[in-house]
């Protein structure tokens, strides 16, 4: 996905006589000014997010031409422009970037993103968004108009405006494809370039992961507590922005839902959509009865939505629909006590013969899900919306990117609670009759027993591995079904999963910790 500014120029036909263009015409020209043919018009300019040009400018032309134009009279140009990510950095970043080209420390170098600690109650997390940093990665670059900024702010001289002008990733990257499970410390991300390139992609990367990973780590512990149950994306109009609820449909998606209600990501992802109807729809007519069977004249099959007033009163009112020879696939509840309301409702439409399907929604998340079911709840689907698409019982995850090697060798941090492990570091999973036993990290060329789970997808700048949808999802089922059960919780595990680091890095560890101390 890429962000596109658009400007939308709305004029009259050419062969339409302008009267507000003749009239401003006659003015230029009682100016003295040669002018002809002028068109007055309007100007629309907004962003969009799209996979290509192309696609953005087909959204136009094709959902949003009524809104801009009267095609009878009217005519419109479209010009785009990429919204090019390259300052999605944090200064910092810029101006260690500028004393690296100054002081000539542009050595190749390795940075390793990993995550600190588990957020609350979270055993175990998923890899997300690697398809997204690596498209930036390969693609990152710097406009005219990025370096016309930078110049403006007076902190970076000519010769490093031209540095970025010609900047291109030309280094590897390794990571964890999304769709796997890892844990604490493991290294996510792997970049070895030269020390600007790999810097410099410090904010955009942590931005991409850390959000990604979040949601799919949330997606997971509902699809466990779900037990089954399909789930349904619902989240898009509380998540946090645009490009939010576009994530969380793909990355609920590749975690086992069975589809959103996004339908700007079903066209996008090719995600199946699902969608039921509002409260609004009843109260917009004189009673419930009369909304569905309205509803019904249109469409096949549907969901009815039947606790706006009185929920086991408007069951009646389906069943009354279904003994008339109506097609009604299930009912959804939004309110009220889910567990006895479901039970009552399936009772109504089981007693006659009918089986009808129970949609159940409204601020549920993993807890929520884990409760009802124990309860007894009579469900076929969810309906996960607000606390899934902003995880919130865990809203951050706090990954970071760090320094590992360069050509002066190993680095590591050792202030307190952030110590670091040095090195170019791989992660390999030992399982026994196909569960997950434990993991290792080690150096990427020591012989460890055990399945690596890094994988490379960018050699000397050029992708040589591109990861798909289905694969990612196809890889999250199969991960998820190695987990320990012990794991599977969602609360706090008492255990937790083992993982060792080897002895070639524990030793590499206390020397360079030794050393650290003796710099200070």
């Amino acid at each position: 996905m890429r962000s596109y500014k658009l400007k939308v120029l709305v004029r009259l036909k050419d062969n339409l006589f302008d009267p507000q263009g003749k009239v401003v015409e006659d003015i230029i020209k009682q100016k003295g000014i040669n002018v002809r043919d002028v068109r007055i018009g309007k100007l629309i300019t907004f962003k969009i997010t799209a996979n290509s040009k192309q696609e953005a400018i087909n959204i136009v032309n094709t959902e949003l031409l009524n809104l801009f134009i009267n095609p009878v009279i009217e005519i419109m140009d479209i010009e785009i422009d990429e919204m090019n990510l390259s300052l999605l950095v944090d200064l910092y970043e810029l101006t260690m970037a500028y004393s690296y080209f100054k002081s000539n420390r542009n050595e190749i170098s390795t940075f390793e993103l990993f995550v600190r600690n588990f957020p609350e109650n979270r055993n175990f997390l998923v890899s997300a968004g690697i398809d997204d940093i690596i498209k930036i990665i390969s693609e990152f670059h710097f406009t005219d108009d990025d370096l016309d900024y930078l110049r403006s702010l007076n902190l970076f001289s000519d010769d490093f405006l031209d540095y970025l002008r010609h900047f291109r990733f030309r280094g590897d990257v390794w990571a964890i494809p999304s769709g796997q499970i890892y844990f604490p410390n493991e290294p996510v991300i792997r970049i070895t370039a030269d020390r600007i390139s790999a810097q410099i992609l410090e904010t955009v990367l942590l931005n991409q992961f850390n959000f990604q990973s979040m949601i799919a780590s949330k997606c997971a512990r509902i699809i466990l507590s779900s037990r089954g149950v399909p789930c349904v994306d619902f989240s898009p109009r509380r998540d946090h922005g645009i490009d939010s609820a576009l994530k969380v449909a793909k990355i609920s998606y590749i975690c086992g839902f069975i589809g959103t209600s996004n339908v700007l990501a079903g066209k996008i992802y090719n995600i199946p959509v699902h969608g039921t109807m509002a409260h609004s729809y009843i109260m917009s007519f004189d009673d419930e009865e009369k909304a569905f069977r309205e509803f019904l004249k249109y469409f096949k099959e549907p969901i009815l939505l039947i606790d706006t007033y009185d929920t086991v009163k408007c069951a009646k009112k389906v069943l009354k629909l279904l003994k008339e020879g109506y097609k009604i696939r299930g009912v959804r509840i939004d309110s009220g006590d889910l567990v006895s309301l479901s039970k009552k409702v399936k009772e109504i439409f089981t007693s006659e013969g009918f089986d009808i399907k129970i949609f159940l929604s409204g601020d549920l998340d993993e807890y929520a899900i884990d409760d009802i079911l124990n309860k007894g709840t009579v469900v076929d689907a969810f309906g996960v919306g607000t606390k899934m698409g902003t995880s919130s019982d865990a809203p951050y995850l706090n990954g970071v990117y760090k320094l590992v090697e360069d050509e002066y060798g190993m680095k590591i941090k050792t202030s307190p609670g952030k110590i670091t492990l040095p090195g170019k570091k791989q992660t390999y999973r030992i399982y026994k009759n196909g569960v997950m036993q434990k993991d290792v990290i080690a150096f990427e060329d020591e012989k460890i027993d055990g399945e690596p789970i890094l994988v490379k997808y960018i050699e000397n700048g050029k992708v040589i591995y591109n990861d798909s949808l289905n694969n990612a999802r196809e890889r999250f089922n199969q991960s998820l079904s190695t987990l320990p059960d012990y794991l599977k919780t969602i609360k706090k595990s008492d255990l937790a999963y083992p993982f060792e680091i080897s002895e070639k890095l524990r030793n590499a560890v206390e020397t360079l910790k030794h050393i650290s101390n003796t710099k200070v």
